[in-house]
Parts: structure tokens; C-alpha cells; sequence
């Protein structure tokens, strides 16, 4: 009855243990983070930045007729583009940190 009491708590005592992070995984967690916030910051700045720029493209167009001019909608098509090139590095970065995990 002892040796199966004492074989089940060394049991249980290696699946605690098996749980507990080492500091490696520690750091590649903290890594990992600290990749998926710098992802996050960079899609938040390309959105301001191509916010501002659609603002910017919105007042060259003073008319009210309902048709852009070539010149608004390209600067419309670059905002959308700096918007797509973050939200490609911002997925790379994201891939690195699920890599770390």
C-alpha cells in the first residue's frame, strides 16, 4: 500500500512539474509578445498614417459632383497600400512570434 501511495505521488509530482515553464520558455514567450505588440503598434500607425492621407486626398477634391479626381484617387490607392505593406510585415512578425511559442 506505501510503495503505491509513494509511486503515485512521485506520479503526480512529474506531471506538476512537467507544467512549470523554464526560463527559456519564459524568455520566448516574453519575445513572442513583445513581437505580436510591435505588430499590433505597426498596423496602428499605417492605419493614422493612411487616415491622414485619405483626409488629405478628401480636401483636394472640393467639388461635390461625386467624382474624384485622378489625383484623390491615388492618393486614396496609396493609403490602401501603406495599409497592405503593414498588415504583411505585421502577419510576418506575428509567424515569428507563434514560431517562439
Amino acid at each position: 500500500m506505501k510503495k503505491t501511495l509513494l509511486s503515485a505521488c512521485a506520479a503526480l509530482s512529474l506531471v506538476a512539474l512537467a507544467g512549470c515553464d523554464t526560463p527559456v520558455d519564459n524568455a520566448n514567450e516574453a519575445s513572442a509578445e513583445k513581437l505580436d505588440n510591435q505588430a499590433d503598434a505597426m498596423r496602428e500607425n499605417a492605419d493614422n498614417t493612411a487616415d491622414a492621407m485619405e483626409d488629405k486626398a478628401d480636401a483636394m477634391d472640393t467639388k461635390t459632383d461625386g467624382v474624384d479626381s485622378a489625383s484623390e484617387n491615388k492618393m486614396e490607392a496609396d493609403a490602401q497600400a501603406v495599409r497592405d505593406k503593414a498588415e504583411v510585415k505585421a502577419d510576418a512578425m506575428e509567424d515569428k512570434a507563434d514560431a517562439k511559442e
